[in-house]
């Protein structure tokens, strides 16, 4: 109901805003534009045609427009950020946070980030270059190195006075971190613990040592899969001696989340994720042929296994009109299956060691499916052509071919992963060509054995 009723407003404020640009009404754009979330803006824009995209981007507040572009695919990043002057640019980025600017930088001309690194105090420049010379995909490049720290000696009072000093904290600071005089990491404590306790409590009886710490290579995936086993809001990063390098917030793992998601949908279909709603023709072109060239390909492969019969489909032409059923059918079970299997792979549930339980499990789903939905399809067979033989043979390759399509589901993706293949972008292809080979050579061939001779 929350999706539906946040998809139905978004699609609301789309149609608003293509009126108002159809009419040349540029006001009522730039205040709805501007009552919205950098978020919301971002997804606004994802949705637009270039032409107008171009006309809402110049209405959004500057003051807004280096969040905006954290919030928006690389593809429309790049185009907006192409209509910006250096100016322009280095106001928008120059306040963002250090993981959030370091998303940024490798989109930005060099003239930018020249300008960028000049505003920046010594302490700040160090952080960014600090973030930048990890992995694209580790923790490193996720956390932001601002962090609060306190010492485990000192008592509430003292923190408190720390932090009335400070004046402020970083966003989404929900405990503070313990080190030692190393800058080790000990700890953590939350600020509830602090505001709850009197001023005299000594930190380390309040300190809070079982949150583990991240390691600052750990890939992103895997920090994702931390903070939601954990509930965290936020967690810390250490270097190999344990040193706090920084922390990573919720914010920050909502966006990995989201870009698995994106991917895996994307890929399974054959598209980049690198392509937008609205890419160039051009280059949506060339990233969807070859993929079409593959299922072509795998086309082929099931069409020269029916011309091996053709001597049967002349004698019976029923079983042209019956053959895309078993495949059909084959592809959907098979598809359920590698669904499963994709997310469990992703998840870490699925190994060797219950590899042989899964094999079993589904192939008593396929056969009780295969049984009953073979049945239907026979008792439709007969009163439909009349002849018992068609529907017995329909029967026994709907068995049979949805048995294949459960285990090509849960071998399939884990053969491509021995092979560092994601299973989420090649195993569909894999699986429908196992589904319709088999679905048709076990018709076929059924029908060929039984009927004809």
């Amino acid at each position: 109901m929350v999706d539906a009723a946040r998809h139905e407003r978004t699609a609301h404020q789309l149609r608003m805003l293509s009126e108002s640009l159809d009419s040349g009404r540029l006001g009522p754009v730039r205040r709805l534009v501007n009552s919205l979330s950098a978020a919301e803006i971002g997804n606004l824009l994802e949705s637009l045609p270039p032409a107008k995209r171009d006309v809402v981007w110049g209405l959004v507040d500057p003051e807004d427009d280096g969040e905006v572009l954290l919030h928006v695919d690389d593809e429309v990043r790049e185009g907006l950020i192409a209509a910006m002057d250096a100016d322009e640019l280095v106001a928008a980025v120059e306040d963002l946070d250090i993981d959030d600017l370091a998303e940024l930088m490798e989109d930005l001309p060099d003239t930018v980030i020249d300008e960028v690194l000049k505003s920046m105090d010594r302490e700040n420049r160090e952080r960014l270059e600090q973030v930048l010379s990890y992995p694209e995909d580790s923790a490193g490049r996720l956390m932001n190195p601002d962090v609060v720290t306190v010492r485990a000696d000192v008592s509430v009072d003292v923190v408190l006075r720390f932090l009335r000093l400070r004046g402020e904290l970083p966003d989404n600071t929900d405990h503070l971190y313990v080190v030692s005089r190393r800058h080790q990491y000990l700890g953590r404590i939350a600020l509830a613990q602090l505001l709850t306790h009197e001023p005299t409590t000594p930190i380390n009886t309040l300190m809070d040592g079982e949150q583990p710490a991240i390691a600052v290579d750990t890939l992103s995936d895997e920090v994702a899969r931390q903070f939601s086993d954990h509930d965290w809001i936020s967690a810390p990063v250490v270097d190999d001696n344990n040193v706090l390098l920084g922390r990573i917030t919720i914010d920050d793992v909502v966006d990995i989340i989201r870009e698995q998601a994106d991917y895996q949908v994307l890929s399974a279909a054959g598209v980049s994720e690198d392509e937008s709603l609205f890419s160039p023709v051009l280059r949506a072109f060339r990233g969807r042929f070859l993929w079409l060239s593959i299922n072509l390909g795998t086309a082929f492969l099931a069409a020269s296994v029916v011309g091996r019969f053709q001597a049967t489909l002349a004698e019976v032409v029923a079983l042209a009109v019956l053959m895309p059923i078993v495949a059909g059918m084959g592809g959907n079970a098979g598809t359920q299956v590698l669904a499963l299997m994709v997310r469990g792979l992703a998840l870490g549930q699925v190994s060797a060691a219950n590899l042989r339980t899964l094999v079993w499990k589904e192939i008593r789903i396929s056969l009780m499916n295969g049984v009953l939905l073979g049945l239907v399809v026979a008792t439709v067979t007969l009163a439909w052509f009349r002849s018992p033989g068609i529907a017995a043979v329909i029967f026994a390759a709907m068995v049979i071919n949805l048995g294949f399509a459960a285990c090509a589901g849960v071998l399939v993706p884990m053969l491509l992963r021995r092979f560092n293949v994601d299973p989420a972008v090649g195993g569909g292809v894999i699986l429908t060509t196992v589904t319709d080979v088999m679905g048709f050579f076990a018709f076929l061939g059924l029908a060929t054995v039984f009927l004809l001779h």
